[in-house]
């Protein structure tokens, strides 16, 4: 390699991405570092007949380019003095010192060692998925390969919401139109991780079922309408979306539901009475609530419940949900 020089960025090709596994990078705190104290590290170029090729610094040298910088420090080496596959391991462990990888930059690597450089994926799985602190397993590579193969408005929803290798696995298995379907909706609910693993496992077992797309079980009149009412909050929306889904996946349910819920209306209670089911109706039961401020609706709270026996609706809410 030849010694640190100062080379033109003019000459290096910026659109040369062999080595690099960025997304989504946060350059705020190395462009203030570059403004404040200049390049601590040079980066590292190699000759190319019409002029050099990015091996390891594609930040710092957007940086200096945004800057408008002329040239950068940079060490040099020549064109076969490695193959590309030692220059795209330099490039991984000198990231890996400096800054490390986000799941999505995990999964490019990945991906380009398996497909663009044609590494043995046994290897990958023995050798790299350790240098990325994952466990050396062949389902989890295949699992950030499958990730980097997704769209982009997916991946930056994995990285903002810090979706789990489980639920990476089942969105994988959507397709592409699944995916564009349903990120929209993921994006206006706001789910923790528990509640996406519960919506998307529903989604999956359906399509699986009833051998349909997902995006067409996202596209039905019932979701659509449910989508357009502004005014619910992201949880109450996500707890409707839920009961739909569930009623799709387990259609006795919704109609043991839908009877439970007219026997109630028709027992024309005060609003300050709630009547609940045993949650999935697992086991029989109701659970009765109330609420007042004064005496006198304590009273008439009471007087509502007392006939409540005597009500067939109600005699068949407890017996027969």
């Amino acid at each position: 390699m030849r010694p640190i020089q100062k080379i033109p960025l003019e000459q290096i090709d910026l659109s040369d991405e062999t080595f690099s596994v960025n997304f989504m990078p946060d350059l705020k705190r190395l462009r203030s570092s570059i403004e404040e104290v200049g390049l601590i590290q040079p980066v590292l170029l190699r000759e190319r007949p019409n002029g050099y090729q990015i091996v390891c610094g594609f930040r710092r040298v957007s940086i200096f380019r945004d800057l408008g910088r002329p040239e950068i420090e940079a060490g040099i080496l020549k064109e076969k003095e490695r193959d590309d596959l030692n220059l795209f391991s330099i490039s991984l462990h000198e990231n890996l010192t400096s800054r490390g990888f986000n799941t999505v930059e995990k999964a490019i690597a990945l991906a380009k060692l398996v497909q663009q450089f044609q590494v043995d994926p046994v290897v990958v799985t023995r050798t790299f998925l350790p240098l990325f602190s994952l466990e050396p397993h062949g389902k989890i590579l295949g699992t950030y390969l499958s990730l980097a193969e997704m769209e982009d408005e997916v991946k930056r929803y994995v990285l903002k919401e810090e979706v789990s290798r489980f639920n990476i696995r089942i969105l994988s298995s959507f397709g592409s139109e699944g995916r564009k379907a349903l990120l929209p909706l993921l994006a206006s609910l706001k789910l923790g991780e528990n509640r996406l693993r519960e919506m998307l496992t529903l989604l999956e077992e359906i399509s699986l079922r009833d051998r349909i797309e997902v995006k067409d079980i996202l596209h039905r009149p019932e979701m659509e309408t449910l989508l357009a009412e502004k005014e619910l909050t992201p949880s109450q929306r996500a707890e409707r979306v839920k009961k739909f889904l569930l009623s799709l996946r387990y259609p006795r349910m919704r109609e043991i539901e839908e009877n439970f819920e007219n026997r109630r209306k028709r027992l024309d209670l005060p609003s300050a009475v709630s009547i609940r089911h045993v949650p999935f109706f697992e086991g029989k039961g109701l659970r009765v609530e109330f609420q007042f401020e004064k005496m006198e609706e304590y009273r008439s709270i009471l007087s509502s419940l007392s006939v409540l026996p005597e009500r067939k609706e109600f005699q068949e809410m407890l017996q027969n949900p």
